[in-house]
């Protein structure tokens, strides 16, 4: 039941057949006010009569079912998308986007407003974040991951689970089958991956957006590169919003000063604005109810090469751990080999370094850094690999910095001043034994490690360079993961439990 305003119920009369109970007004309930029952209809039409504040119903008829009860952001968020079959939702990174969603969604299908969701997301956080928040958060519903060959996600996409996720390059192979099957919903996270509507990418994705279709794009900095990125965004939700034309978009955004250079207009802000709307947006600065530091991880694929040298070096630790007693010292040097493969360069024996291809691993942190609006710490374990790093961010255009043990003292300090005083860098790339205790670089808010330590001092201590005094936003600390060794180490120090003191029983679960 709601109480509303006569006025309110005066404009829903309009549409009688929307309401479904009116309950006669009652001395308790004040003066003009009237009791009647309230859902998804009624909330609707007086949105759709421009009534402003409308709530959903959500917020009085939802238990919000899983392992967590959901912060006040979060609440808020899942009401706004229950009432927009297309919307964004633009919260930053770290501020619970998905358990928003599934909790939204799940309400919708309790409520038989839908059946199905499809989910299309970067490949590194399908299963770490999206499949793991689906059994905190809606235990109850079926959820698959179509991933493998065309067959395989075939028969997935063909299935009966309510929620199926898939990345996004895998949407074109099973196209004709996600058609057939009506999903009611489409969940986009990370949606600037559809931005550019010239892209085979978002052909596929609008072709497969119906009139009836439910959608929901979901990204933290929504047009951060250019106000022109909003135009393919737009179109898909909202295509009203902006003109037919790309080129007519893009002249009234920006301004052509030469022939391949264009600046924002002074007004591109409030255009991009109107643009991407309806849309929802908190800030980690708003989220007074976060907790101070939130840890995601995200799942890399090795690449081929990866695989091949990681199952090999695995083979050769297995015959060898069936020949003879493993000592700690063995077992640590054998492990490091594994970490050192999974990041994307071993040393061998002589002293030489072999490159691996690492194109997965790094396409999951250049997401990470799109999707934050502040500075980016990236810890990486192993130092040949910052190099390669750096030269990656760097030709991306992304300002980039290197701090390890080659870097003398003084100019160590120079870089750590410019970073937290000006512009750039706006990423960090170091070493972790090189930074890990006594250095504030509060100028970041979000932390990346490209693969772990086994010191969980080091681990620690390097989290909280960006958590301490001075800092002003809430922190991520996020954990690229592709290998089982990496799995169990991450696993041991979110335990907050020593390696070292683990080593022996980790290697053993190594092999096993």
């Amino acid at each position: 039941m709601e109480i509303v305003d006569n006025k309110a119920l005066l404009l829903r009369l309009r549409n009688p057949q929307k309401i479904t109970t009116v309950i006669p007004k009652s001395k308790d309930l004040g003066e003009g006010k009237v009791l009647v029952r309230w859902g998804l209809d009624e909330a609707q039409v007086l949105k759709n009569m421009k009534i402003r504040n409308v709530p959903s119903p959500i917020l009085g008829h939802y238990a919000w079912p899983g392992q967590y009860k959901p912060f006040d952001h979060q609440r808020t968020t899942s009401a706004f998308l229950t009432l927009h079959k297309r919307a964004f939702c633009f919260n930053e990174q770290g501020t619970g986007k998905t358990g928003s969603v599934i909790w939204a969604a799940d309400y919708l299908m309790r409520e038989k407003r839908i059946r199905r969701v499809l989910v299309i997301c970067p490949m590194s956080i399908m299963d770490i974040a999206w499949r793991a928040d689906l059994f905190k958060f809606a235990i109850h519903r079926t959820v698959d991951i179509a991933y493998g060959n065309a067959e395989k996600r075939r028969q997935i996409i063909n299935g009966n689970a309510e929620f199926v996720i898939i990345n996004y390059d895998g949407v074109e192979i099973v196209r004709d089958e996600i058609e057939q099957a009506n999903f009611d919903l489409i969940v986009v996270d990370e949606a600037n991956a559809y931005k550019n509507t010239q892209a085979k990418r978002w052909k596929v994705l609008n072709g497969l957006v119906k009139a009836d279709t439910w959608l929901w794009m979901l990204t933290g900095t929504p047009a951060a590169q250019s106000p022109v990125d909003a135009y393919g965004l737009a179109k898909l939700v909202n295509p009203v919003t902006v003109p037919r034309f790309l080129s007519t978009f893009r002249e009234m955004v920006m301004n052509k000063v030469s022939q391949f250079r264009w600046i924002p207009r002074p007004n591109a802000t409030q255009i991009v604005f109107e643009a991407l709307q309806p849309a929802i947006r908190f800030t980690k600065d708003e989220c007074l109810d976060l907790p101070e530091m939130t840890y995601v991880k995200r799942t890399v694929e090795l690449t081929k090469q990866q695989q091949r040298y990681y199952a090999l070096l695995k083979n050769r630790m297995i015959i060898e751990a069936a020949g003879e007693a493993i000592t700690s010292v063995n077992a640590a040097v054998n492990m490091n080999k594994l970490l050192q493969i999974s990041c994307g360069a071993v040393y061998s024996d002589t002293g030489e370094t072999i490159e691996f291809d690492v194109k997965n691993r790094y396409a999951a942190l250049k997401e990470v850094i799109d999707e934050t609006n502040q500075k980016v710490l990236v810890f990486v374990p192993f130092k040949h690999v910052i190099s390669i790093l750096a030269g990656k961010l760097q030709a991306d255009g992304i300002t980039a910095e290197i701090i390890s043990g080659d870097v003398p003292v003084n100019k160590r300090t120079d870089i750590f001043t410019r970073f937290q005083t000006t512009q750039d860098p706006r990423v960090l790339i170091i070493q972790p034994q090189s930074a890990a205790h006594g250095v504030t670089l509060t100028a970041a808010d979000t932390v990346v490690w490209w693969g772990p330590v086994p010191s969980l001092e080091t681990y620690a201590q390097a989290n909280a360079r960006v958590h301490r005094s001075g800092q002003r936003h809430p922190t991520t600390v996020v954990q690229l993961q592709g290998s089982s060794v990496e799995r169990h180490i991450y696993q041991l120090l979110d335990n907050k439990i020593d390696i070292h003191s683990k080593v022996i029983d980790l290697y053993n679960n190594l092999l096993d």
